[in-house]
């Protein structure tokens, strides 16, 4: 079944003007179109429906370095992100690609073509292959980091982080043939140390999972994420492009909307 804007988000959509490029999370896609289980997944029939979202209202992709200051973006531009790297991400890229559009993955590289070996809410997942990761970037897709084990930053010692940092950017380069700049905090845990860390190991751009426009903080090691759930009608996505939030439910807009009226009045 074809999904549909809602009259009030086809509304505010329409009205829309971006406050500067947005990032937009994903993890799994999944084959078919019932909402996966797991929060962090999505089916592939509601991310095409994405895709065409996106493409329909005028959005331009971009990989993540192209957010550095170094020359100026279309006014509606997303950066399309998936964290871990996993198998099925394969059949999104290509969906991506007959598109012409672009996007960045962030790779836990110690399981680039085995199974994901960290603990998480999920069994095991078979992984992205190094070949594949050539086919993508040839493609125009870009590669990033996501640390060497799905490391959490913040519970490692100064010595690790800067092992998972630096190998994890050195095995990607050897795949790749080419630099790698770009960094996904696992967990979306970092502090000011996990920073400079990253600085140190020679990124130029890492992503929080902080919901916002992507540069609301002006600082390229952390760029703001909206996350696309399991749950998310089209019109919630489309929200979300509106918003730069996780939480567009009409409960929260409608306080949203409640408090700028109470700002007004006060001001009057």
């Amino acid at each position: 079944m074809i999904q549909r804007l809602d009259p009030l988000t086809q509304r505010l959509l329409a009205r829309s003007v971006p406050h500067g490029p947005l990032v937009l999370m994903y993890h799994s896609v999944v084959p078919g179109q019932s909402a996966p289980a797991w929060r962090w997944a999505v089916s592939m029939t509601r991310f095409i429906e994405q895709l065409d979202l996106l493409q329909a209202h005028g959005w331009t992709t971009a990989n993540l370095t192209e957010l550095l200051p170094t020359r100026p973006l279309p006014e509606k531009t997303v950066v399309i992100t998936f964290d871990d790297g996993y198998a099925d991400n394969y059949a999104a890229f290509e969906e991506l690609a007959k598109r012409g559009m672009r996007a960045t993955w962030f790779m836990v590289t110690r399981d680039i073509g085995q199974k994901s070996g960290w603990a998480d809410e999920v069994p095991p997942q078979p992984m992205l292959s190094a070949e594949q990761l050539r086919i993508m970037h040839a493609a125009g897709m870009e590669i990033g980091s996501h640390t060497l084990s799905h490391c959490r930053l913040l519970k490692a010692n100064a010595a690790t982080v800067a092992e998972e940092l630096v190998r994890s950017r050195q095995q990607l380069e050897q795949i790749l043939s080419q630099p790698v700049t770009s960094f996904a905090y696992p967990y979306g845990q970092f502090d000011d140390a996990a920073v400079t860390a990253v600085r140190e190991a020679g990124y130029q751009t890492a992503c929080t999972t902080r919901p916002g426009w992507a540069l609301r903080d002006g600082h390229p090691l952390r760029i703001r994420r909206i996350s696309i759930f399991a749950g998310d009608t089209l019109s919630t996505v489309a929200r979300k492009l509106v918003f730069a939030d996780n939480d567009v439910s009409w409960r929260q807009l409608a306080a949203y909307y409640a408090g700028r009226l109470a700002h007004r009045l006060r001001l009057s």
